[in-house]
């Protein structure tokens, strides 16, 4: 009588770790390029059904972003779930605390029949196994998240590169439609081109072939190395740009050729010629009306419209050299601090908002940004702004740019940079800037 009307009777039931509710936490969350609105829905949901867990949410600007966290983290007043632009995940590897098989995690129930009674019960939760991370998310966050069997961090969305063009300056060419390979590419930049008499370029066919001025250019050097078969890295994560593969036919390595095809755009003897290291950046280009092609990403979309509602453009897949397709991705993934006292609770979270579909088309329905979710692709394909992006999650990729992503930029950079003045051997330059990328792998 006294177990069913909740009188105490000396020692709690199975699993039931206390009387009362549990304890209320905070979790610290912390992001790049989100506004709270994108986040506050998710967080509201999840409260929902742990009203002990509270999320305390911050976002920071890009340039003041890792300074915060690095400090942070080392002051020990970090936040537990923060967001890491999946270049940096190994550089970030040893302030991550990998998901996982199990999480302990707390729930309030009631007890007693005839006079209920609050207690807190201890609940255990399976995360993800491997099959399951390669059954939800696409191959490319596999090589990424997943380090040593262990997956270190989980991503809201997905970007990729794709290519902008201007409907005006397409149709005032006769141009019916974007390119869909590198060569019709070549062409129709020899169309949209324009100079004036003195041989200045006015109307830029396509923004490449530089660095400093090419937004991302990094990563569209890297896509071309990719779509022609370099091996941009090792079973073990170390650079190979040098490397002629077997089977390769071209004379030079891919590599090379990836990077003197890119390099073209930009040499005035060069039959498609349209861009300089005098034009504006490219997405400003873009934006001013002065050129026809731009390589970006689904967030530059808010810029541009923003900056230039009038201005006519689309977007479309990336060019392809053959098939099967080769693409890029770019996208950050949510992570758990190593120092964080809610380990449970962080990746329960963040569990919760990127494999719940119904709560991750919420997020990706306000933000307005591509899916990341395997089963959620052929639902925004709909979308007919986001449709070119989505389209290429399946076949995109990327590559470990080591422990210092940055510094692997700008060997990259540095080496479009100085093919162009002609006086280095584009195979030596190749090579130097492999070396110097296999010294950020340390």
């Amino acid at each position: 009588f006294l177990a069913t009307t909740g009188a105490k009777c000396g020692s709690l039931p199975a699993g039931v770790v206390k009387e009362g509710s549990p304890k209320p936490i905070t979790l610290k969350y912390w992001k790049v390029f989100e506004e709270s609105d994108n986040i506050s829905e998710l967080i509201a949901e999840y409260q929902k059904i742990n009203p002990y867990v509270s999320i305390q949410y911050e976002n920071f600007r890009y340039d003041e972003y890792e300074d915060k966290v690095i400090n942070a983290l080392a002051e020990d007043r970090g936040p537990d779930i923060f967001s890491i632009q999946t270049t940096w995940m190994r550089k970030y590897q040893s302030k991550i605390q990998p998901m996982p098989a199990q999480l302990k995690l707390f729930t309030s129930v009631q007890m007693g029949t005839i006079q209920k009674q609050t207690y807190t019960k201890e609940i255990t939760k399976k995360t993800l196994t491997t099959r399951d991370l390669n059954t939800l998310f696409p191959e490319v966050v596999v090589d990424n998240q997943l380090i040593g069997g262990q997956v270190y961090g989980l991503p809201l969305s997905i970007d990729t590169l794709a290519l902008f063009y201007n409907k005006d300056l397409l149709n005032n060419a006769g141009i019916t439609a974007p390119p869909t390979s590198w060569d019709q590419l070549l062409v129709q930049v020899g169309k949209l081109t324009k100079r004036d008499p003195q041989k200045d370029i006015i109307q830029a066919g396509v923004a490449l072939g530089t660095a400093d001025n090419v937004t991302r250019a990094g990563d569209i050097l890297s896509l071309l190395m990719m779509q022609v078969g370099a091996p941009m890295t090792d079973i073990n994560g170390y650079p190979t740009l040098s490397t002629k593969p077997l089977g390769y036919a071209g004379e030079d390595t891919p590599a090379v050729s990836a990077l003197n095809f890119y390099n073209r755009f930009a040499v005035p003897s060069n039959e498609v010629y349209s861009w300089n290291e005098s034009m504006p950046n490219s997405k400003q280009a873009f934006i001013q009306g002065l050129t026809a092609f731009y390589f970006g990403y689904a967030y530059d979309i808010p810029t541009i419209k923003t900056q230039a509602p009038k201005l006519n453009f689309e977007v479309s897949a990336m060019p392809q050299l053959s098939q099967p397709s080769i693409n890029f991705a770019n996208y950050w993934a949510e992570t758990v601090s190593k120092k964080s006292q809610y380990q449970n609770e962080a990746w329960d979270f963040i569990l919760f908002i990127t494999t719940n579909q119904e709560i991750n088309k919420k997020y990706v329905t306000k933000s307005q940004k591509p899916v990341a979710l395997r089963a959620l692709i052929e639902w925004q394909q709909d979308d007919v702004v986001l449709a070119p992006f989505v389209g290429q999650i399946l076949t995109a990729r990327s590559w470990y740019k080591g422990k210092n992503p940055q510094a692997a930029d700008t060997i990259l950079n540095s080496m479009i940079t100085d093919n162009l003045t002609g006086a280095y051997k584009t195979l030596d330059l190749v090579s130097q800037a492999n070396s110097k990328l296999g010294m950020t792998m340390q």
